[in-house]
């Protein structure tokens, strides 16, 4: 693609890191047949190379973004399927992240629409705010279908009917081994603390009996992708910076193997901090950081979990978007999985995102139903009796629609080496699930 930027405008960073992207697109249109999007609207606008076209105007011109444009940017939910498809390399990502920024700076939303996005960043990374805004809307969502706005009863009618108690375990702490055969940092992350403490607390026993030494960094939090996603760089980056400085302490006093990420959607953003912070003076530990981050399916992958006894239990795996597109990652849950002794079963369309996308189905509910409703129809075709994931998103996304239970991989992965049985088993879905005999 030919474009027209000035000098003065390429000696800004983001914008000559969009002009490269820009460049390497070829308006092939591969990208509109795996763009969730577009499947489901059939608007050009509504596909990435429609997005890129008015990506490309909009900054070229140095314009004050209008309701069209911000309209079809919005609904994108940077599932990255279009990045896995695309034969020229062309790293959307960056791109989209670079127009919502700016976006965010030139852009005059509806007073609804900042109200909403200004509540979102203030509460959603932040466990004990969540914490609180989850009991409110569980008293307030008998009431959802009164709502006159329909992320308001988006909002409502996601929040969990039961909320976990806070996991000690998710406090800053080391847990020993004998003989540790790493030293890795868990990311304990915001939202999920709030939302699920059964897959941090089946991710440090399943580690520590692999003699694995667990450390949860005392000023480690919230990763930034939420924010970050919003076009709220500075909010993004505040966050960075502390989970940053939290595991350079650890990298520079003890040391670390790794920093293991069990919610994909943080560990595409925390494998991108060295590009976050590219010419900062914490670059240099960025670039550290995300070369040390690993998702969970990574680690384990270089430990040894025995092949167990067949197991009669059917597993349809959900391979998150922000792993298989955002991090390449495709393989390792299914292979992990089927080392276990479980029989793994994929949808039809594996590579189509559930339209969670992180605040996504908040804030573009219409298109995210849909999106759900599909995913979880050609999940349950493959007559599952679990679904696995690995991402806390996706699970509350299909969860909310499935009649089997949706647990995280880790949490299949520790009861089969001898862990307890995931809680989701007791208190969704509907069917009976066998017995899994523990490893030997």
């Amino acid at each position: 693609m030919q474009t027209t930027f000035t000098p003065e405008q390429l000696a800004d960073p983001s914008t000559a890191r969009s002009n490269e992207i820009l460049r390497t697109c070829v308006h092939c249109g591969f990208c509109t047949a795996t763009c969730p999007t577009y499947q489901v609207l059939g608007d050009e606008l509504d596909s990435p190379r429609g997005r890129i076209y008015l990506i490309k105007d909009m900054l070229e011109n140095e314009r004050v973004p209008d309701e069209k444009t911000v309209k079809h940017i919005d609904r994108c939910l940077s599932c990255l399927a279009c990045m896995t498809t695309c034969p020229s390399g062309v790293h959307y990502m960056h791109l989209v992240d670079h127009a919502r920024e700016y976006i965010e700076q030139n852009y005059k939303r509806p007073l609804s629409d900042c109200a909403l996005r200004w509540v979102l960043s203030k509460i959603l990374p932040y466990p004990t705010r969540f914490r609180l805004a989850l009991l409110g809307a569980k008293i307030g969502r008998p009431f959802a279908r009164l709502m006159p706005d329909a992320r308001l009863r988006a909002m409502l009618e996601m929040a969990p009917k039961h909320i976990p108690p806070v996991s000690r375990n998710d406090d800053p702490q080391t847990f020993a081994v004998e003989a540790p055969r790493m030293r890795v940092a868990l990311m304990t992350g915001c939202a999920q603390k709030a939302l699920n403490t059964d897959i941090n607390d089946a991710t440090i026993r399943l580690l520590t009996r692999l003699g694995v030494e667990v450390v949860v960094a005392g000023g480690a939090g919230c990763c930034g992708a939420l924010t970050h996603h919003m076009g709220k760089t500075s909010e993004s980056h505040r966050a960075a910076v502390a989970n940053i400085q939290a595991w350079t302490r650890e990298i520079d006093g003890k040391g670390l193997d790794a920093i293991v990420i069990n919610t994909s959607g943080c560990g595409t953003t925390i494998k991108d901090y060295g590009h976050m912070f590219e010419g900062d003076s914490l670059a240099g530990d960025a670039a550290r950081v995300a070369g040390l981050a690993m998702d969970i399916s990574e680690v384990l992958m270089k430990l040894d979990i025995d092949a167990g006894a067949d197991k009669e239990l059917v597993v349809a795996y959900h391979a998150a978007c922000s792993l298989q597109h955002g991090q390449q990652i495709k393989t390792y849950p299914k292979d992990l999985l089927k080392r276990a002794g479980f029989t793994v079963v994929e949808p039809a369309d594996s590579h189509l995102c559930c339209g969670s996308a992180g605040t996504y189905n908040l804030m573009q509910p219409e298109i995210s139903s849909q999106l759900k409703t599909r995913k979880v129809q050609t999940l349950e075709a493959k007559n599952p009796d679990v679904i696995a994931a690995g991402n806390i998103g996706c699970m509350m996304q299909i969860g909310s629609a499935a009649s089997v239970p949706i647990v995280h991989t880790v949490e299949l992965l520790d009861w089969a080496t001898g862990g307890p049985k995931p809680p989701a088993f007791e208190t969704g879905g509907k069917r009976d699930v066998p017995a899994v005999p523990m490893l030997r």
